[in-house]
């Protein structure tokens, strides 16, 4: 597997460890399929393959990052980008119980899998009537699925017994992070509209933040043999850029273009979503907004016309320009906290050019 490095630098392109992180996948699936005890597997690792088409790699990006912020020899090598792609299996985990949960219809411009599944049934002969339920229980088992092979492809990435017993540790923190993320989420959505900022910030924390940014830089740093130095660094720099992250998000989840995102403006108005940008609008609308906040967030029937009034109202309080003044200034400490970490210049160099694109992104 051969690498394109930046000039002046052991870090390689972008675009070249995506690759690496896509072969990786690739073939894990290939084994998996040949291997599988019967037809019916490749059911599910069809839709899984598709889950796995069009992301960014992030996480996969920082693991690399991680381990480069440490003085390595030149690469990444086949064990770093193995243990990278297990965090995208853990992403497709994520996001198919995710829209599980708040039923979406789409992901990255297809359909979510539950619905993806629920149409291949029926395709095949199954009933209509059981078409949704079916849906849904596959998904569950996709998940459940990405979730184990997640865990065994970081586990026959080649690792040795020493460094794996320093980076199990943080996948555990970051596998529990995530399912205490969602059910804040779970509570928090649907309920009576709130101006509770920190609250809706502690959300984003642990739902996105943390298994978004912080962890898989850590993991990348502890496959190298970081210092406790080295991994306080990395949460001083993924928390604040990870709650950016998740605020241009839902800035996106909301005014964003559909096509360009993949994701309906409409899912997390319909569902109630209790974001810091909902928060804010709740603590600066005036009587009239507010009764209009509450009558049309959270209706499952909204149309188009009536969140365009919610944008509106969202605008004219000054809560789209607050998160954005929130998002600049994570994006500032995630950089200062960047300035003073003990990595190397060529991770600090690379990870200053994914903050700008994480927080400045449109899709």
């Amino acid at each position: 597997m051969t690498t394109k490095t930046l000039p002046g630098s052991r870090l390689p392109e972008n675009a070249s460890l995506r690759r690496m992180v896509d072969e990786a996948l690739t073939g894990f699936l290939d084994a998996k399929d040949r291997g599988a005890p019967g037809g019916e597997l490749p059911y599910l690792t069809t839709t899984l393959r598709h889950m796995l088409t069009g992301g960014k790699r992030l996480r996969s990006l920082l693991c690399v990052y991680g381990w480069h912020a440490v003085d390595t020899p030149p690469g990444p090598d086949s064990t770093v980008i193995h243990a990278a792609a297990s965090l995208e299996l853990f992403q497709v985990f994520a996001l198919v119980h995710d829209d599980v949960m708040d039923d979406s219809d789409t992901r990255r411009g297809q359909p979510s899998a539950h619905r993806a599944l629920a149409a291949a049934y029926t395709a095949g002969g199954g009933p209509g009537a059981r078409a949704e339920a079916h849906g849904m229980g596959a998904a569950v088992l996709l998940g459940d699925l990405a979730l184990v092979w997640s865990d065994e492809l970081l586990h026959t990435a080649g690792l040795d017994a020493g460094r794996l017993a320093e980076v199990l540790p943080l996948v555990s923190e970051m596998r529990s992070e995530v399912m205490y993320g969602q059910l804040l989420d779970l509570r928090a959505t649907g309920r009576a509209l709130s101006g509770d900022i920190d609250s809706a910030l502690h959300v984003i924390r642990y739902k996105t933040a943390k298994y978004t940014m912080e962890r898989p830089l850590q993991i990348g740093a502890a496959l190298a043999g970081a210092s406790a130095q080295v991994l306080d660094a990395c949460s001083a720099f993924g928390i604040p850029l990870g709650e950016a992250f998740q605020l241009r998000d839902d800035l996106l989840g909301v005014f964003g273009d559909p096509v360009r995102t993949g994701k309906s403006t409409l899912d997390d108005l319909r569902e109630g979503k209790a974001t810091v940008l909902m928060a804010h609008a709740v603590r600066a609308a005036s009587a009239g907004q507010s009764a209009t906040l509450r009558e049309l967030v959270g209706r499952p029937d909204l149309t188009e016309e009536q969140a365009a009034e919610v944008r509106e109202i969202l605008v004219s309080t000054g809560a789209r320009q607050a998160v954005e003044e929130m998002i600049a200034q994570r994006h500032d400490a995630a950089l200062a906290a960047l300035d003073r970490a003990p990595f190397t210049p060529q991770a600090v160099e690379g990870l200053r050019g994914l903050a700008r694109a994480a927080t400045r992104r449109q899709v």
